[in-house]
């Protein structure tokens, strides 16, 4: 195979663009990766336009969403607009791919913060994939799909890489598979970043996505919980597992960087950005990418149901977890909580109080 594209994920903050000019000035940035959704509501400074046309111009353009929710257990007017908005993306622009997070996000008023994780269960997989069916059903180009930086306890952990493997069976899609958010994964419970990297069927993964994080403190004060905040170096343990990740990602064809266009500031955090930059390329060049056949991706004919699944009771549930999140509840309360499809009994105490911290945060009012 030849060696995977190394990039950018785009940010529209003139910080960010004054950070990468270097890098682009010496067309050093191979692909661009554009988050289309998130200037849904805005219009598109003509700057920003003319570099990502002259990306997908040279077939270099990569899409990322982040509002479709692929779990939410209701169907809205929000996910046709969506869809609707991305047809119209993919028709101004040539991308090479689209990709969407794990886990629902958009329930009721809760429309910002983290994707919240759904466990592995027959109904929330035929939700999953009737979300990823409809995706790609409007598009003719691949869909991927990103492992999750959040869960509530250590079954999801383990378990992701099998849910992320059934849900892109059907579609012939294929995985990003995001370092830090395994890193997050890795602290918070205390498991080897390779047993979860070996976890995921790493032959569908296409891309991987490298970013730094925080630290946020324990209530109890006794640990730290990692966040995937997009806004400091990579971490070098990251960084030391990146060649054997190589090794193992045989249809590997991008590498992205993220960082949050508002968290480059100073001179100091510019250097250290280009310094990863330039760290990442040197792993990729030394690396040994063996030639091997580039798998063809073909559209496959799916059957869609008439009318988008739906499941009440789910919905009811992403409903009542995300409120009482919201509204500090008690953990006691939402370990107790009978829930159908949530195994909150199983849940962590500090990733309940923590989701309870990023809800706030997005939504103040």
């Amino acid at each position: 195979m030849r060696k995977p594209l190394l990039g950018l994920s785009m940010m529209a903050e003139t910080e960010f663009v004054s950070a990468i000019l270097p890098l682009l000035q010496s067309n050093s940035v191979d692909v661009l990766e554009w988050s289309f959704d998130t200037l849904y509501h805005t219009k598109e400074p003509d700057w920003l336009g003319d570099l990502l046309n002259f990306f997908s111009e040279n077939n270099r353009l990569i899409g990322h969403g982040v509002y479709y929710s692929l779990f939410d257990a209701r169907w809205t007017e929000r996910q046709n607009i969506w869809l609707n908005k991305l047809k119209k993306e993919v028709k101004k622009r040539k991308y090479n791919h689209i990709t969407e997070h794990f886990g629902f996000m958009n329930t009721e008023n809760f429309h910002q913060g983290v994707p919240l994780p759904v466990s592995l269960h027959s109904k929330t997989l035929q939700i999953g994939k009737d979300r990823i069916f409809r995706l790609q059903e409007a598009l003719d180009i691949p869909v991927g799909i990103e492992n999750l930086a959040f869960s509530f306890s250590i079954d999801d952990v383990r378990e992701q890489g099998l849910f992320l493997d059934k849900l892109i069976e059907d579609t012939d899609g294929f995985l990003i598979l995001d370092l830090h958010n395994v890193y997050c994964q890795s602290c918070n419970f205390e498991v080897e970043m390779r047993e979860i990297i070996n976890s995921y069927p790493l032959d569908k993964v296409k891309e991987i996505h490298l970013s730094g994080g925080s630290w946020q403190n324990s209530v109890y004060g006794e640990k730290l919980i990692r966040r995937d905040t997009h806004d400091d170096v990579i971490p070098e343990e990251i960084l030391s597992v990146l060649p054997w990740v190589f090794s193992q990602c045989q249809n590997l064809e991008y590498v992205i960087i993220e960082r949050l266009g508002h968290s480059i500031h100073l001179e100091s955090e510019k250097d250290d950005f280009l310094k990863d930059f330039a760290k990442v390329k040197k792993l990729i060049s030394e690396s040994d990418w063996r030639d091997q056949e580039k798998n063809n991706w073909n559209k496959k004919v799916l059957k869609l149901s008439e009318s988008p699944l739906e499941d009440t009771l789910l919905h009811k549930e992403q409903t009542m977890l995300t409120r009482l999140l919201f509204d500090s509840a008690d953990v006691s309360l939402i370990k107790n909580q009978e829930f159908h499809y949530f195994k909150t009994d199983t849940w962590d105490t500090e990733m309940i109080l923590t989701a309870q911290n990023i809800i706030k945060k997005w939504n103040p009012y």
